[in-house]
């Protein structure tokens, strides 16, 4: 288990296994490939549905939306602290 937290605070919890996964990977190229929907389902392959939720509600800004740019860059946090976790 990867435990870390982002640079907005969201403390998150990523199992190992979902790494392994070809659709996680199909979903980072279509976002490598600038597809603004990728972010969707990389989200919840990497998180799953509950802790998704999770995010989304401790993004969520005052008027009720989720922005994608905090979802975003929440979500490229994780694959930093996991990067630099692989280097220790």
């Amino acid at each position: 288990m990867i435990e870390g937290k982002t640079s907005c605070g969201f403390d998150f919890k990523i199992n190992e296994n979902v790494l392994d996964n070809m659709e996680l990977i199909d979903a980072l190229v279509e976002g490598a490939d600038n597809s603004p929907l990728a972010i969707s389902s990389i989200s919840r392959l990497l998180l799953g549905d509950k802790q998704r939720k999770d995010l989304y509600n401790f993004l969520r800004a005052k008027d009720g939306r989720v922005p994608v740019e905090t979802v975003s860059t929440a979500i490229s946090d994780m694959f930093a602290f996991m990067g630099d976790k692989s280097k220790k």
